[in-house]
């Protein structure tokens, strides 16, 4: 395995789309505005514990915890990732250790979800719970091809507000190389919310407040708009069996007339100690950063990113079509953590559309891996003017 090519990031100024986001009036409609600057950055390949190129982990989440940076994978990735937690090192994108295999506790053997979190969970998002030492919550998303639930379970908990086979927040506990399953919550919506029956579009993103509001970032609801609600975890939380129920964060979020523009994974910057907080969210498909005000205060800035990956045209004999980098057809952002005064990001390996990005046909492999990229790029000052 060649040299681990390390993380570049190229600075250039920024425009920041000030003017599509709503007023205070929420129910305002706001075409979306092109932005005139793009912010390109560099990847790193992630290298998995084999010293290869991770295969197919379809990365959903990514957040940073005691000096690492952890990330999770969703249904449709390979058997070997799945019910794992992998963390992974800040200094040369390597993946350090798989947490895992996933055992579970009895309250969670006896609960409606188990079958479901036993087999291949949706993993779409997670979190560190705040002084609790290896305590992680993860949300679930799409369960429709799953097992559904028995007849006295749905009865119990039919009126999801959204799809019939309710959101999940998990509780999971690292116990030395185990990742236990401690407790399962279901997620309810207000009817009034409209997020409507979307099973692959759902929450995507989770991140806390440092007043233990917990955010979650959905892909679009019955509007094709992207949403951000929240809740509360308290101690008692996770004693409680039945539905966790979110409301509206009422956050400044653009909204769309035409298209899909979901937001996928988010962390919280705080520029200062007294300030209330800015979600920084991943728009997938727009290839942006939203730097969103907790306060409410300020319209949502918008970053456009260009990604780029190395190209292994030391493996090129010829050296045809290959540069060093070459610029991603798609690239699919998942998740988002912020470290310090840095904001990384983790792509999803998007099947339909990954060999799209190949250039350097030495690099068809790494491609054909589904493998992801980890890019950090610099928190600027000016996003929280």
């Amino acid at each position: 395995m060649k040299k681990l090519m390390a993380i570049a990031v190229i600075s250039s100024i920024v425009t920041f789309c000030v003017a599509c986001v709503p007023e205070k009036n929420q129910t305002d409609s706001i075409v979306d505005t092109p932005i005139s600057s793009i912010t390109p950055l560099l990847g790193s390949w992630i290298i998995d514990v084999d010293g290869d190129v991770m295969f197919d982990p379809q990365t959903s989440g990514l957040k940073y915890d005691n000096g690492h940076l952890y990330s999770l994978s969703d249904a449709s990735a390979d058997v070997t990732q799945i019910l794992r937690l992998h963390q992974i090192s800040l200094s040369n994108s390597q993946v350090i250790k798989k947490i895992g295999p996933t055992i579970f506790s009895e309250r969670v053997k006896s609960s409606c979800f188990y079958n479901y979190l036993a087999h291949k969970p949706d993993y779409e998002g997670l979190a560190p719970i705040k002084g609790e030492d290896g305590a992680w919550i993860f949300v679930t998303e799409d369960a429709s091809r799953s097992q559904q639930l028995s007849e006295a379970c749905q009865k119990t908990y039919a009126k999801t507000g959204s799809t019939v086979y309710p959101t999940l927040l998990v509780r999971l506990q690292v116990k030395d190389e185990n990742l236990e399953v401690t407790h399962v919550r279901p997620v309810q919506f207000s009817a009034e919310a409209q997020v409507g029956d979307f099973p692959n579009d759902g929450i995507e993103g989770l991140a806390f407040t440092k007043d233990n509001r917990l955010l979650l970032g959905l892909e679009k609801d019955a509007n094709k708009q992207p949403r951000v609600f929240e809740i509360n975890i308290d101690d008692d939380f996770w004693q409680e069996s039945g539905f966790a129920k979110v409301r509206d964060s009422q956050l400044w979020l653009p909204k769309f007339e035409h298209g899909n523009h979901p937001i996928n994974g988010m962390d919280i910057f705080y520029p200062t100690p007294s300030s209330q907080g800015y979600l920084l969210a991943a728009a997938r498909n727009d290839n942006e950063l939203w730097i969103v005000d907790l306060a409410k205060q300020k319209p949502t800035k918008r970053i456009k990113l260009a990604f780029s990956a190395p190209s292994n045209i030391a493996q090129d004999k010829t050296q045809s079509a290959c540069e060093t980098t070459h610029l991603m057809n798609n690239a699919s952002i998942e998740g988002v953590a912020v470290v310090n005064d840095h904001v990384w990001m983790i792509n999803d390996p998007w099947k339909v559309n990954y060999l799209k990005n190949m250039v350097c046909p030495a690099d068809k492999y790494r491609y054909q891996k589904m493998a992801p990229l980890l890019f950090k790029m610099k928190i600027d000052d000016r996003w929280f003017d």
